[in-house]
């Protein structure tokens, strides 16, 4: 039986982007429903999970001061100071990831409330 303590940490930062990448792809499928939903009006259960979803994030986010938990355990393994150090994304996508989201998030949640008000 192989240890935890045996793999390298390249091979531990590679674990961590792939995970990193794999929620941030779920949280992509999350604000896009939101947006897709609220563009059709069709503004339902899902709507409101994610909506949820998204909040639980930016909690998390405020907890740990704008940095994601995530990037603080590859921390571990690189001293790198790249955006994309931690995920599989474009250098340019990862330095503007939350600002990127976030409008995108505000634009969704502002058509909601349109749809919901009139």
């Amino acid at each position: 039986m192989s240890s935890n303590k045996n793999i390298q940490p390249a091979s531990k930062l590679v674990l961590v982007k792939l995970l990193h990448t794999a929620i941030w792809i779920f949280f992509n499928i999350v604000i896009f429903y939101l947006l897709y939903a609220v563009i059709l009006n069709k503004i339902d259960i899902w709507v409101w999970i994610c909506l949820g979803l998204i909040g639980i994030e930016t909690l998390i986010l405020l907890v740990f001061k704008r940095v994601c938990p995530v990037t603080l355990l590859a921390k571990r393994y690189s001293d790198s100071d790249r955006a994309n150090f931690d995920i599989y994304l474009p250098h340019w996508l990862a330095k503007h990831n939350k600002l990127i989201y976030s409008i995108i998030v505000l634009i969704a949640i502002l058509i909601m409330l349109y749809r919901l008000l009139y």
